[in-house]
């Protein structure tokens, strides 16, 4: 991966949510809700606090849950990422 996030931040690929088709409706995808679910494919260091740095909780791999409107949108080589602070993840996913 050509991207390295720094401190306290992580890259994670969008995972596409599961849709349920409910009769013959067609929804468009401007009408389907943003995903909320990824897999962290790069993670920085960690932050510092004072002279000391704290490690990542979540490391590469992980499929994490994070809020609707968290991070930063990128799309590279035809894949849609997304760069967030590890604050911004709200639970790991087993």
């Amino acid at each position: 991966m050509a991207i390295k996030p720094i401190g306290d931040r992580i890259l994670v690929e969008l995972l596409e949510e599961d849709v349920a088709k409910v009769g013959s409706l067609y929804v468009p995808d401007t009408a389907k809700e943003k995903p909320q679910r990824g897999k962290v494919v790069a993670a920085g260091d960690g932050r510092l606090d004072g002279k000391d740095l704290v490690p990542m909780r979540v490391k590469v791999g992980d499929k994490v849950l994070f809020g609707k409107y968290a991070g930063s949108e990128l799309k590279y080589e035809d894949k849609e990422y997304l760069i967030l602070s590890e604050h911004d993840v709200l639970a790991v996913i087993d």
